[in-house]
């Protein structure tokens, strides 16, 4: 999507794609992965994810990458943390202990400010970009991550023709087209949660699975 398209949804407050809770899969399918605690995690379009509180709580680094000024504002708010704020490059980065989020475009990040990053958390990221965007997003990541990094992916399969996206429907094939040529890709988990999600069904959904993807760069 168009950058304007975010920074209204912020600036509106129009977030339905927030979710206060930690996010189950996160809790369930991250340990698997067997990432070093001290490890530094990549959570790519974070918004005010509380996710990455949990991330912080395991002992791990966080690095957020957030377009909306609104939105990185909006999380050191609502938790009580003071940051400290300075300009890097392209990026206003807000950072305490060992939390730093990166406000600005994800695009313009280099392989310098992701050193030492070892795994990546995308729940939110990867199915908020229509297809182009899609494709030009994982070229990114590729050049960015180093073999070895491990990635918890949360991605939707549902009839697209039946929603308008965002979240987009981001089905196994195309997964598998985006990362097989660099990564191995598991699938480790698929639930059906349209039971759980009924603003979905109120839009027409009449499928929505949630899946879970294990990758890692080789």
């Amino acid at each position: 999507m168009h950058q304007e398209f975010w920074h209204e949804r912020w600036q509106q407050n129009q977030i339905g794609f927030h979710n206060e809770d930690i996010n189950p899969h996160l809790q369930n399918y991250w340990p698997v992965l067997n990432v070093a605690p001290g490890s530094r995690v990549l959570v790519p379009l974070c918004g005010k994810s509380n996710d990455m509180l949990w991330l912080l709580a395991q002992g791990y680094e966080v690095l957020g990458v957030e377009l909306s000024p609104v939105a990185v504002q909006a999380f050191f708010n609502e938790n009580k943390l003071v940051a400290t704020t300075y300009q890097q490059g392209k990026f206003a980065i807000s950072k305490t202990d060992a939390l730093s989020i990166y406000c600005g475009d994800y695009f313009d990040l280099s392989a310098a400010d992701l050193a030492g990053v070892s795994a990546v958390y995308d729940r939110a990221s990867l199915v908020a970009l229509p297809p182009e965007m899609r494709i030009a997003y994982t070229e990114q990541m590729q050049h960015l991550l180093n073999p070895g990094t491990k990635t918890l992916l949360v991605a939707f399969d549902y009839p697209q023709q039946e929603m308008a996206g965002p979240p987009f429907s981001v089905q196994t094939p195309e997964v598998q087209s985006l990362y097989d040529s660099w990564c191995d890709v598991n699938l480790v988990h698929t639930e059906d949660i349209l039971d759980q999600e009924p603003r979905f069904r109120d839009k027409g959904v009449s499928r929505m699975h949630e899946e879970i993807y294990h990758l890692s760069v080789r």
